[in-house]
């Protein structure tokens, strides 16, 4: 009988343990967002997303000086709570408990630190007129760390003979070759996404995010993004953050497990937007089509989020608010600005500009249709029924306007006064210098292919940018003739940089085994950005230009009170004699100018300009 009674005991003893081990394990931390925070922000409030197994069934409770909990919003999904938290400007910096209270029990407690902003954090400044941009894709710019190349748990692995898969290079391939950017001149650099893109295919471009605060390891980590960004700082390099706001990857972890129903657009059904980005503004759009554009997914692999869910718009914003403070940016690239819908547009936009007024955000908003852009800016006058405070948008309308002035035969209508009437409508812009101009990006065929590899063409179009008004951007590669066979094929487009890898025969970071038309592009590049680096007269002078006359010359002037640069564009096969008398608003009291490249002086009294060139003449 003992024996059966100590078998019972032993029973009840096993049980007790296994349900109070199944009872300890019911409730479970896996994630805490954003990953801490600091004190001293402008907006003294911050929502942290909670987490893990059943924890919205507990009740948060934080005992800090400073720190009240505002509200607690529970979802339809139990793994998930998210909690607003209330951060008084006499906030100390420190650690503190979040516990997770079931009644008077406390079950769970998660340690969450604030930390100190650095001196000057909200006062720092933005790219603007004076920068120039270097936009890198990461994969394809150089491998620093080939350790980094296969991850585990990671399907898209390295394979270099396909075009559209991962080729290693990452972020300390940049860290390396920053003495590169800055000797070319170059003082900001816009990388493509870096954050964790972990689907099947196609990873290696960035936009497919699968987790928000997480670096891909491909790349590298977020220590060393941030230490990408001290480096940069200490040679006068700013860092622009690329941010999507507009969708995420399928393969992110939030779709494995939603906090709600209508965390993403169409989460049954695929739909695909209709692109119609016109539908914002006109006056006469169907409710159909306007939904159909702000809420379709992208492309199938990238499904669109719901940002008119308040939950989902916090987590957004507050995502991109600790990547500025964590890495300390200087500036935000947003893709496909529009997408994402007017109202959250603005509520994104004007937060972040709230917390640093002197920032800078460039959105991308793929229109040839001055008017379209213009709604955007902050500022704009046009009829609107949102508030913008986006600063700045890369201007597609120079940059196709460029190209056909440079390609399209000379006439009434065709040629430079294409880009001479194109530039005509900057009146609708709240501020034009502010707009960011390229002659190509990712996106699209590389410049010297889309000048049909016409080097005296790449030579004008690089002047252009270096001297109009606004914020140049050049993509990595555009400063060597990189082209493309392939029309629009992105994976050539992305071709990998000379040098980047340790088995390459050819070296743009040296000049070793580049042809001499590519070192002289090269040379030439360089010494515009470094010309221009120097001269206040380019990032903020005023513009004047004179209608073209189907001769082929284009000419305007950049000018203040001090000094007055002339450029001229010329088309010409043959050198060809330019009537300077119709000049003589700008150039009254100058007798001579110096081409800053040649350095050869001209008479502005009888000047033949060389045949398909490009001057940029001081003038004397």
């Amino acid at each position: 009988m003992k024996y059966f009674f100590r078998s019972l005991f032993l029973s009840f003893v096993f049980i007790f343990f296994l349900f109070g081990s199944i009872s300890a394990q019911e409730y479970a931390i896996e994630r805490v967002e954003p990953l801490n925070w600091w004190i001293g922000m402008e907006n003294p409030e911050l929502q942290v997303m909670m987490y893990g197994d059943n924890i919205g069934e507990l009740s948060p409770k934080i005992d800090y000086d400073g720190v009240d909990i505002e509200r607690v919003e529970r979802v339809d999904n139990d793994n998930y709570l998210f909690v607003y938290l209330h951060i008084d400007h006499t906030t100390v910096a420190g650690t503190m408990d979040i516990s997770l209270m079931n009644n008077e029990q406390q079950e769970l407690s998660y340690t969450y630190e604030l930390k100190e902003r650095e001196d000057g954090s909200a006062s720092r400044e933005g790219f603007n007129s004076s920068d120039v941009i270097y936009l890198i894709t990461p994969d394809r710019f150089a491998n620093g760390n080939p350790d980094n190349d296969e991850v585990a748990g990671y399907a898209d692995s390295l394979d270099m003979d396909d075009d559209y898969g991962r080729h290693g290079g990452d972020i300390q391939g940049i860290i390396n070759h920053l003495d590169y950017i800055d000797k070319m001149g170059f003082t900001a650099i816009w990388l493509n996404p870096v954050l964790e893109n972990a689907m099947k295919e196609a990873s290696y471009h960035g936009y497919a995010t699968t987790d928000y605060y997480k670096v891909d390891p491909r790349f590298g980590s977020n220590e060393l993004y941030k230490e990408l960004s001290e480096k940069a700082e200490e040679r006068g390099i700013k860092l622009i953050m690329d941010m999507i706001m507009n969708h995420a990857g399928s393969n992110h972890w939030w779709l494995q497990d939603p906090p709600t129903s209508d965390w993403v657009h169409y989460p049954g059904e695929y739909q695909q937007t209709n692109h119609r980005r016109t539908t914002l503004h006109d006056p006469y759009a169907s409710d159909s089509d306007t939904k159909k554009f702000t809420n379709g997914w992208f492309v199938r692999s990238m499904p669109d989020l719901n940002q008119s869910n308040p939950l989902l718009a916090d987590y957004m914003i507050y995502n991109s608010l600790w990547w500025i403070e964590y890495a300390g940016l200087r500036g935000i690239r947003h893709d496909t600005h529009p997408y994402a819908g007017k109202k959250f547009m603005q509520e994104w936009t004007c937060r972040i500009m709230e917390e640093y007024p002197d920032f800078n955000i460039v959105g991308e908003e793929w229109s040839v249709d001055p008017l379209v852009l213009a709604k955007w800016q902050r500022g704009s006058k046009l009829p609107t029924d949102y508030g913008s405070c986006l600063p700045s948008l890369m201007d597609f309308p120079i940059q196709t306007s460029l190209v056909n002035a440079l390609t399209k035969e000379e006439s009434w209508g065709t040629g430079f006064v294409n880009l001479y009437e194109t530039l005509s409508f900057d009146y609708v812009y709240p501020n034009p210098k502010d707009l960011v101009i390229f002659a190509d990006n990712h996106d699209m065929d590389r410049f010297y292919r889309q000048v049909n590899q016409d080097y005296d063409l790449f030579k004008m179009g690089m002047t252009y940018i270096m001297t109009m008004r606004g914020i140049p951007q050049f993509y990595y590669g555009t400063e060597i003739l990189m082209s493309n066979e392939k029309h629009h094929d992105h994976g050539q487009i992305r071709e990998d940089f000379p040098g980047g890898w340790s088995s390459d025969t050819k070296n743009a970071f040296s000049g070793n085994g580049l042809s001499d038309k590519k070192q002289q592009a090269q040379d030439f590049v360089k010494k515009l950005l470094n010309w221009r680096k120097d001269n206040p007269i380019i990032h903020d002078g005023k513009l004047m230009h004179y209608a073209p006359k189907h001769e082929g010359f284009y000419v305007y002037f950049r000018y203040n009170k001090d000094k007055t640069v002339m450029v001229i564009l010329n088309k010409n096969e043959n050198a060809t004699e330019l009537d300077t008398d119709r000049f003589y608003e700008r150039t009254q009291g100058f007798t001579e100018g110096t081409d800053v490249i040649t350095g050869k002086t001209y008479s502005l009294d009888e000047m033949t300009v060389p045949g398909r060139s490009a001057l940029i003449l001081e003038l004397k």
